[in-house]
């Protein structure tokens, strides 16, 4: 649900590389190889995440891979990323959040800043609380 499949183009004129993301095409990405521009879009991917959220809109799902390449964001973003469109999938605001973990509203925008190192059982507790699980997939 949050591997993102990229397109990569070689820049001609700098020889970089260029990741544009399919599902998010404002979000973008350079590097001096694929490697390189591939661990530089996780980060082009979060600071989207964070622009969407800021505007309060939802975070796209990703589409099927396809044997594309991929960006997969931590699974800490993904729970955040989940409970914010839980929230607006709900109506919910922070404060009613707040209320139901009962937890200072100032601690509800921890849980959903992208850059704050939460913990993952909070977002577990709260995405509880909408009714969903955050399920990890190893491969």
């Amino acid at each position: 649900m949050f591997s993102y499949p990229v397109t990569l183009e070689k820049d001609t004129n700098t020889g970089q590389v260029i990741v544009d993301f399919v599902d998010i095409p404002f979000a973008h990405s350079v590097g001096d190889d694929e490697d390189e521009a591939l661990l530089n879009a996780v980060d082009a991917l979060e600071t989207a995440f964070e622009s969407l959220m800021g505007s309060r809109l939802a975070i796209p799902t990703a589409s099927p891979i396809n044997s594309r390449p991929c960006v997969t964001v931590p699974v800490l973003i993904a729970g955040k990323a989940a409970l914010y469109n839980a929230m607006l999938e709900s109506g919910s605001r922070k404060a009613d959040l707040a209320r139901k973990l009962n937890i200072s509203p100032s601690l509800v925008d921890r849980l959903l800043s992208i850059r704050h190192k939460s913990r993952i059982e909070q977002i577990e507790s709260a995405l509880a609380i909408f009714g969903r699980r955050l399920l990890v997939e190893v491969q």
